[in-house]
């Protein structure tokens, strides 16, 4: 079940797409966790033949797992990770634009807003009627298929990840005589985990067929060669996953900029490139390996990296010359050690192969350090900072060694590791010297326990993200605003804006100017968000 603050933003986001009859049955799978329909009808009080139709449109959208029990029946589960993936719908319409075109873009909006569609029902509510047009958006269908941004949705996607696993693990323990050992369950964790990824691979290829196709001309007899064309019979659904591998690369390359500049982040962009057709989830460790010159065929002939270093010779350096001094610097090749490895970029294979890889695992692990820097800085100064990065480096410590270590005064020390624990952005470790546990006779030690951290400074960021949804919803129920929308949504007056008086435009310039504020505040915290949530996978040195 979902925390408090990340419920009620759910709640919130349905209400803003469904309306509030949805956002109930919601509030209520969220509060009371998975429950059949006799009892969402009891505890939300709307009609049956209401919460059928919510279910139905909730299950078409991906918000609600189903499954069937044999001791409770059917049972509904409210998907929140797929809720919160809708306030980036805009930047996957967004990313579809800038990858495929236009296009692409308008089918990943009709996806997005019927939930999952089959090939011909893509087009139907496109409206397409121009036989050259219609080629061009089954070319464009075809390419987000096969770049696995629409995947197939199956029976298998809308049971819970947890339901397949615990099913799996029950299966191994009939099949299993005696007692299992500790050793027994973390293997039959292990093979359910790899039997769902397997089933899951199986499932995605079910989304285009082999399909011969005619080939003539005056010279030849006429012959059949096979392609892949997609299945009309299977529904897709937008992969989140796949649009969020180009999120993640884009706050790396800006992160890169940040610390260097310009033409070091298009370098780590054209490395990044090299590899973006395999890159399908943000759970990789790393990049697969590429070559320098397969960089050097990313980066575009109209930008100058010979601008962003100075390089001894004289003479004008080559490309993969410059692009080599690049990597060097992204690698951190002049400080070879654990701590340059821990602020590098990239990772360059020795032994004369000069293999490049962006290391996602020890990047992201920086991102998510330097966030939860920004929140103590922010609110207790830069000797907050220093204090976090002393105990990440040291481990566990005691407040003495602590204050000199961070060359500050016991006096300083004190009240920052009480606020900072109080914010739960450190933790306190008791290590008593005896059974009685007195509090004369015991160590007290401070760490900083990230997944702790990191748990509550997301639960700080949903309700920032709810506050922001409600303060927008909030600013188009006034009374006066509300009446200037209704009026400029009038045929008459969408067709003459001059209709609407002075004070009136004022009113909608105004309110226009709000929401584009909020927008900006919503998209800046919900990176923050991607960054603490998605990026966990592989951070798991982290909590190691």
């Amino acid at each position: 079940m979902a925390d408090a603050d990340t419920a009620r933003l759910c709640v919130q986001i349905v209400q803003s797409h469904f309306g509030p009859l949805a956002a109930k049955v919601s509030s209520v799978l969220l509060t009371r966790g998975r429950l059949g329909m006799p009892q969402i009808v009891r505890f939300s009080g709307l009609k049956p033949r209401t919460i059928r139709a919510i279910v139905i449109a909730l299950v078409q959208h991906n918000l609600l797992w189903h499954v069937q029990l044999e001791d409770e029946g059917e049972v509904l589960e409210f998907n929140v990770e797929e809720c919160l993936m809708r306030l980036r719908f805009g930047r996957f319409i967004s990313l579809a634009t800038k990858l495929m075109g236009n296009a692409a873009a308008r089918i990943v909006s009709i996806v997005l807003q019927h939930g999952k569609l089959r090939q011909p029902d893509i087009l139907k509510h496109l409206g397409i009627f121009d036989a050259k047009e219609n080629a061009i958006y089954l070319q464009a269908i075809n390419s987000l298929v096969t770049g696995s941004y629409l995947k197939p949705s199956t029976k298998l996607s809308h049971i819970s990840k947890t339901d397949r696993l615990l099913r799996i693990e029950a299966g191994l323990r009939k099949e299993h005589k005696g007692i299992p050992t500790a050793k027994d369950i973390v293997q039959w964790k292990v093979e359910a985990e790899a039997k769902v990824k397997r089933e899951d691979e199986e499932a995605e290829k079910i989304g285009t067929k082999r399909k011969a196709k005619d080939h003539s001309n005056h010279r030849s007899k006429q012959r059949k060669v096979e392609e892949d064309v997609v299945d009309e019979d299977v529904y897709f659904r937008v992969n989140p996953s796949r649009f969020n591998v180009h999120i993640r690369n884009s706050i790396i390359e800006q992160a890169a900029r940040e610390r260097f500049n310009d033409a070091t982040a298009l370098v780590l962009r054209a490395t990044l490139k090299a590899t973006e057709t395999k890159q399908l989830s943000v759970e990789d460790v790393r990049t697969d390996p590429v070559s320098v010159a397969n960089i050097s065929m990313q980066v575009l002939e109209d930008q100058d990296l010979s601008s962003g270093i100075v390089l001894p010779s004289s003479g004008k350096p080559s490309l993969q010359t410059l692009i080599k001094e690049y990597l060097a610097l992204l690698a951190c090749a002049d400080n070879p050690t654990p701590a340059g490895r821990s602020s590098s970029f990239v990772s360059v294979g020795g032994g004369g192969s000069g293999k490049v890889q962006v290391e996602f695992e020890i990047i992201c692990r920086r991102l998510r350090q330097r966030v939860l820097e920004a929140v103590a800085r922010e609110r207790y100064g830069d000797d907050a900072v220093r204090i976090i990065r002393v105990l990440l480096t040291f481990d566990k410590t005691d407040e003495k060694q602590l204050a000199k270590v961070a060359m500050l005064s016991h006096k300083d020390v004190r009240p920052l590791l009480s606020s900072l624990s109080a914010d739960s952005l450190i933790s306190l470790q008791e290590i008593p010297k005896g059974n009685d546990r007195n509090p004369s006779r015991t160590f007290y030690l401070w760490y900083v326990d990230l997944k702790k951290a990191y748990s509550v400074l997301l639960g700080n960021i949903h309700k920032s993200l709810f506050n922001i949804l409600s303060r927008e919803a909030a600013e188009g129920e006034d009374p006066i605003v509300k009446s200037v929308l209704d009026k400029r949504s009038r045929t008459d007056v969408m067709n003459d804006e001059s209709l609407l008086t002075r004070t009136e435009r004022e009113i909608l310039k105004e309110y226009e100017g709000k929401r584009e504020r909020l927008g900006v505040l919503e998209r800046r915290v919900e990176e923050v968000a991607f960054i603490l949530r998605d990026l966990e996978v592989v951070g798991k040195l982290d909590l190691g």
